[in-house]
């Protein structure tokens, strides 16, 4: 029963967080919870063997495979044939106006230097942790993170290239 409970501490306190990130990773809430619920069970399942040190790490690890899988996978996406419940709309007036932009910026990446740019800069992990979360190699990430980075100073550089991303052209 402790491991049971402990599983239920670690997942209602990381799993907001971790929809976050996971959010951060594909761009679309619906997916990112599904993501956050699918590593969830993965974590459960491995449990009596994971050291409580390393789940964060480990959850990392599988989101960010998911969201690469996810991407690759667009028929795996069952088709929606009823309308969503009501939900309450955030209100836009209580975001940034810098977060929706930089928001829209990570859209326009493709999932892997998205995910990249994610483990980087908001989970703080070093290259050697994100290339071992991604299962590529190190040359790799710091190349994904260039060519990212590059791109979101693009798109967020003041002047005519702040247009809405959607209606640039890209070369």
């Amino acid at each position: 029963m402790a491991d049971r409970k402990s599983f239920t501490d670690v997942a209602r306190d990381r799993a907001p967080l971790w929809c976050r990130v996971s959010f951060l990773m594909c761009g679309d809430w619906a997916l990112a919870e599904d993501i956050v619920q699918v590593t969830l069970v993965r974590l459960y399942k491995r449990w009596h063997r994971l050291d409580l040190d390393g789940v964060e790490a480990y959850a990392r690890k599988v989101m960010a495979r998911l969201v690469i899988d996810a991407a690759r996978r667009p028929h795996r996406r069952g088709e929606v044939l009823t309308t969503p419940p009501d939900r309450p709309r955030r209100d836009a007036s209580l975001e940034d106006g810098a977060e929706v932009e930089v928001r829209a910026a990570l859209a326009t990446l493709g999932p892997r230097q998205r995910a990249v740019l994610v483990l980087r800069f908001y989970c703080d992990l070093s290259v050697t942790e994100t290339a071992a979360a991604l299962r590529i190699s190190e040359g790799t990430v710091k190349s994904q993170s260039a060519r990212a980075l590059a791109t979101l100073r693009t798109l967020l550089s003041p002047g005519p290239a702040t247009l809405n991303p959607a209606e640039r052209v890209l070369p």
